[in-house]
């Protein structure tokens, strides 16, 4: 496909900014429920996204005619809607000059992913979903989910980027129910990584189910917390849901210029010292985050971004576009979810730098807290405010871990959170490889970090 965009891209003749990116995605997906096979899925989508910036304005077309011709008519339809709309933008757009990548990059695993069988398929999710039923009598109910995404791009501009990547990025989650005397509790853990098979399965089925089973049937019995403002340590988990959904989204150049509390900040402490906070297109500290890419839509390498180093706000995650409003070079975080979409300003790998300190130490320094794990859903804002529920809690007295606590939410601002961290571990953990963040459009990402002791505000609510 490089060898078609670049010879369409050959017959055009215009000064415009021409960029065009072929986006091949199958997607495959099982379920299994109470041992039976309730969903089998498999979706394509092919085709080519055209961005033209043409008399200062973007214009967009997208083809699914993967023709030389049919390539060319969507250039000139991307023309046309830019032109159409040129007089209506009062500041012209401009885009960052910045080197290019050039050539073949493929993540590790795409072979092993294509070429294992649809029966292997279905024995990973019946296997997994029948561990967890059977790991504990009070275990009423389980189900397994396994995902796939495999994507071929191919990225070519008239400045320059002439690039293909391969990647796939498979994910299996495994949920259990348990009920007992009236109670009832639902836990799922999840995994999802870019890579294949023996990356996925780093930690086996017969752990995650475990796992899953064992924390439902435990919540059971679990007490319930009166809330207030605590000493905690997060989980790299809980770290991972912190610094993308209540940091990560306000550092986003897009969202900045609409004036999120990042808004103006860049070389003002933010956090405490012992705060770094990255977004990389690499896997930073641990294989197979997923996240991972080479190279972003606009054809820039994606490569590591200081975000807050030692406290301080360094960065913002640009595309070409905002990195020439800042007069910053770009960070290579532009994004689309399939051929038909634009390029938006996404996260990719967002983290915190891990520390010095083991996880044990920490505990063992902390005279009365809560260690929080498990990230649940919740909600974030501009301003940096958020409120999070986490699966486990566990009180800690001088010291000791204590008994499982359910139905804790963390509330406060995270950039208050991260004034107060006074330990980091040195363990490090990618955990939200699974799923979507949702942005107009999805888009896969992972976050994750050390262990954090800090300042938060604990609330208990109905699990």
């Amino acid at each position: 496909m490089r060898e078609i965009l670049k010879s369409a891209l050959a017959g055009d003749g215009s000064d415009d900014h021409v960029e065009l990116r072929y986006h091949s995605k199958v997607f495959r997906s099982l379920s299994v429920q109470n041992g039976k096979l309730e969903r089998s899925t498999t979706r394509r989508r092919e085709g080519v996204g055209v961005r033209i910036l043409s008399r200062g304005t973007w214009g967009f077309a997208a083809t699914d005619d993967l023709t030389i011709p049919g390539v060319r008519r969507a250039i000139e339809a991307a023309r046309i809607a830019a032109r159409a709309t040129a007089h209506l933008r009062a500041e012209r757009i401009e885009l960052a000059p910045v080197p290019l990548a050039v050539g073949d990059f493929a993540e590790p695993g795409v072979d092993e992913v294509m070429q294992r069988s649809l029966d292997a398929r279905v024995a990973l999710v019946i296997d997994a979903e029948r561990k967890a039923r059977e790991a504990a009598s009070q275990v009423q109910s389980a189900s397994a989910t396994y995902n796939e995404i495999v994507c071929h791009k191919a990225i070519v501009t008239s400045d320059g980027a002439d690039v293909s990547l391969r990647f796939a990025r498979p994910e299996l989650y495994i949920g259990a129910v348990a009920s007992a005397d009236g109670a009832r509790t639902q836990v799922h853990e999840s995994v999802g990584v870019t890579g294949g098979w023996e990356q996925l399965l780093q930690v086996p089925v017969d752990q995650l189910a475990e796992k899953s089973a064992r924390t439902a049937v435990d919540l059971l019995s679990a007490k319930r917390m009166d809330g207030g403002r605590s000493t905690i340590i997060l989980a790299p988990a809980v770290v991972g849901l912190l610094v993308h959904e209540a940091i990560g989204h306000t550092v986003e150049a897009d969202f900045v210029t609409s004036g999120s509390v990042a808004r103006g900040k860049i070389g003002q402490t933010v956090a405490s010292e012992l705060v770094t906070l990255c977004d990389s297109g690499r896997s930073e500290y641990a294989p197979g985050a997923g996240g991972t890419l080479a190279i972003d839509d606009e054809g820039v390498v994606a490569g590591r971004t200081a975000i807050i180093e030692r406290g301080v706000l360094k960065s913002y995650l640009h595309d070409r576009q905002t990195a020439a409003r800042f007069g910053v070079a770009p960070t290579g975080n532009a994004r689309a979810w399939e051929y038909s979409d634009k390029p938006l300003i996404r996260m990719r790998n967002t983290y915190l730098e891990p520390g010095e300190r083991s996880i044990e130490d920490i505990i063992d320094s902390t005279e009365d807290g809560y260690l929080l794990d498990g990230a649940r859903n919740g909600q974030a804002d501009a301003t940096g405010e958020f409120t999070f529920g986490v699966v486990t809690a566990r009180r800690i007295r001088r010291g000791k871990l204590g008994a499982l606590i359910r139905g804790v939410t963390v509330t406060g601002n995270a950039f208050d959170v991260l004034r107060s961290v006074d330990a980091v571990s040195r363990e490090f953990h990618w955990d939200l490889g699974s799923g979507h963040c949702g942005k107009g459009q999805p888009s896969k990402v992972d976050a994750g970090g050390p262990y954090i002791r800090c300042q938060a505000l604990l609330g208990g609510v109905q699990a």
